[in-house]
């Protein structure tokens, strides 16, 4: 029997229900572009009309998961960095690198947002996005500034390249099952079905080691997640 929330907790937690079911079946279909509101109400124990109560579409659910992956990026980021001041440009391209990989609905997201999801909410849900996805970019930079010997613009070319990278890989990396069975067809286009880990680790190593050697314009680029999601 699906029962409706009543409490304030009720409702915070049948949100998080939601946001939980969505994740979990991302992952096993292979991308939010296979999700439908109907299999996330029903893992989430809700009516199927149930979800319009917390979320008002399919896209507002998403940039809900999308803005809740910023947190979870920025804080991965703190956790690993800690208090370290002595790291280099190939050690900070790691940290980015494993983070990501680590989050991979929110990989995922990256290349969503900006194709539909931000324009599909209204515009205060937007504004929030925009506001709380920005304020963990800067956290992730300061934390990043001060960890190792890599300054605040070059981290802001780092972060501008690994979110671009990581969005379009793990795209890649993810075939739909029509492209799975044409690569079986054609192996010699299945490598565009690159390795997500090792390829964005490799060419974000060498980013942040092109950049630390690069001189610096006078002054700083404004960058942000903005530009990439």
């Amino acid at each position: 029997m699906h029962r409706r929330a009543r409490s304030t907790e009720d409702k915070t937690r049948r949100s998080e229900d939601l946001l939980a079911a969505a994740e979990a079946l991302a992952l096993e279909l292979g991308g939010v572009r296979h999700l439908t509101l109907a299999p996330v109400t029903e893992r989430a124990g809700l009516h199927r009309t149930g979800v319009r109560r917390y979320y008002a579409s399919k896209e507002e659910l998403l940039l809900e998961l999308a803005e809740r992956g910023w947190g979870r990026w920025r804080d991965a980021i703190k956790d690993a960095v800690g208090d370290r001041t002595d790291l280099g440009p190939p050690q900070i391209a790691t940290v980015l690198t494993e983070t990501l990989a680590s989050l991979p609905v929110f990989c995922d997201l990256l290349t969503h947002v900006p194709l539909s999801l931000e324009g599909d909410v209204d515009i205060e849900r937007a504004r929030r996005y925009k506001t709380n996805s920005f304020a963990a970019y800067d956290e992730i930079a300061s934390a990043l500034d001060r960890a190792g010997s890599m300054t605040l613009q070059q981290i802001d070319g780092l972060l501008a390249t690994a979110l671009t990278l990581a969005a379009g890989f793990w795209q890649v990396s993810h075939p739909t099952p029509t492209l799975a069975a044409l690569y079986e067809q054609e192996p010699r286009w299945a490598h565009v079905a690159l390795d997500f880990t090792p390829k964005l680790r490799h060419l974000l190593e060498a980013t942040a080691t092109g950049l630390a050697r690069t001189p610096e314009p006078a002054e700083r680029a404004v960058e942000g997640p903005g530009s990439s999601s």
